[in-house]
């Protein structure tokens, strides 16, 4: 699904205001990258015949996983003498911490953590984004009840977009401010797992 999610946000071009153009010289000359090749890598008929990756008998393989690719994100938060128009106001978080096995599931407590912390409920929130180091996080995440899967990573997730070292909650919160944009949608939250079984979410609405 994170495959098929992210070719489509490209053909609609979501991508566009959010990746800006790099040129780059090589022995051919210069050329310009201005979309993540990634997910045209995919061979969807060969997913079902993947080895697992950990164990034998394991359910987690190359296309489950999030992807080690080059990439860079960059926020920028400016003072109100600026005069410049935010994107969005940064309204709440909450943290959340599990047994380290169960890093996976710990997104989904702090999503809901926030939800109880700011009054809100599944029906307030327009769209999720959340780090898919793994797509067990993403369906940790569609358990909660009340939660529509539709609202959770329309664009795809680290499986089809890569998982950039270091650059993790920039990315998906700059993401999901896109993605709030292309929808007209108001309120989004942005969670990921940060190791050691921790995991934080962030609500954010749209100004």
């Amino acid at each position: 699904m994170s495959y098929r999610r992210a070719l489509e946000a490209q053909k609609k071009g979501w991508f566009d205001a959010e990746i800006p153009p790099l040129k780059m010289k090589t022995r051919k000359g210069e050329t310009i990258v201005k979309l993540d090749d990634e997910p045209a890598n995919v061979k969807f008929d060969k997913i079902p015949s993947l080895r697992a990756a950990f164990v034998k008998e394991g359910t987690v393989t190359a296309a489950n996983s999030s992807k080690l690719n080059d990439g860079a994100s960059a926020l920028v938060v400016m003072a109100a003498k600026m005069a410049v128009q935010p994107l969005a106001r940064i309204v709440d978080y909450s943290t959340a911490s599990k047994d380290p096995a169960w890093f996976t599931a710990a997104p989904a407590d702090a999503i809901s953590r926030l939800l109880e912390k700011t009054g809100l409920t599944e029906d307030d929130i327009d769209l999720y984004e959340i780090n898919e180091a793994f797509a067990v996080v993403v369906l940790a995440v569609n358990q909660i009840p009340g939660l529509d899967v539709e609202k959770v990573n329309i664009a795809g997730g680290a499986v089809a977009l890569g998982h950039p070292i270091g650059a993790s909650g920039a990315r998906i919160l700059t993401t999901l401010l896109h993605n709030l944009m292309c929808t007209g949608g108001k309120r989004g939250i942005a969670s990921l797992c940060i190791g050691g079984g921790e995991a934080v979410a962030v609500l954010v609405e749209m100004m």
